[in-house]
């Protein structure tokens, strides 16, 4: 026969579990904790989506449809702002992030200390070695698309060489300078050098991007 302490053990795990298990489907956004190993050639948006779902998936957050935050340019554009649903988002640890669309592109609370992983870590910003504060978004600063033009996703994330480019912004808020570019979360800068692993690293990434659950 278990003795009432076992049975209180077992209690007491069994309620932890559960509240881990809550705590997991609560989360509604993080930043990849890693990229496709290619730079910005995420499969177009579509390789980007799934990569979200199955990082979210091994985290043990299922039942939620993850879509990530980039826009694309040319016929068909997709606006990020679009595909990410009406939120309200929180991060792994259960920190709202914003609570609408309107908020996220206004008064978002998204920083270092809250722009976490799928597993609740920090991403490294300006400062930490190595520096990897830049994410993949496509986007300008209300989330819509760049007009047709100047390549502001990397070919629409097929690219992963030395053509192209991606706008990029600071999870971190920081940047050279004190300007609103530099301290923007999802339009900062374009990357330089192409569209590579090794382009992308130049100017402070890793190919990370930002990934919502569609609400």
């Amino acid at each position: 026969m278990k003795s009432k302490q076992h049975l209180t053990i077992l209690a007491m795990t069994a309620l932890m579990l559960t509240a881990a298990h809550a705590q997991d489907n609560k989360m509604s956004f993080f930043i990849t904790s890693a990229g496709s190993g290619n730079g910005a050639n995420l499969g177009g948006v579509e390789g980007a989506d799934k990569h979200c779902q199955t990082l979210a998936e091994a985290v043990g957050s299922t039942g939620q449809t993850w879509r990530a935050y980039l826009s694309t340019q040319g016929e068909g554009a997709v606006n990020a702002r679009e595909r990410v649903g009406s939120g309200p988002w929180h991060n792994a640890k259960g920190e709202m992030i914003a609570k609408d669309v309107a908020d996220l592109h206004s008064q978002t609370t998204l920083n270092k200390q809250t722009g976490l992983t799928e597993k609740g870590e920090l991403v490294n910003g300006r400062g930490d070695d190595p520096n990897m504060h830049d994410i993949l978004t496509g986007s300008q600063p209300d989330g819509t698309a760049f007009a047709t033009g100047e390549d502001r996703t990397c070919g629409n994330w097929t690219m992963g060489g030395t053509e192209g480019a991606a706008m990029v912004g600071h999870h971190d808020r920081v940047g050279l300078n004190d300007t609103d570019a530099a301290k923007s979360w999802n339009s900062s800068h374009s990357s330089r050098g192409g569209c590579s692993q090794d382009a992308l690293k130049g100017t402070g990434g890793s190919g990370l991007f930002y990934c919502f659950a569609e609400k």
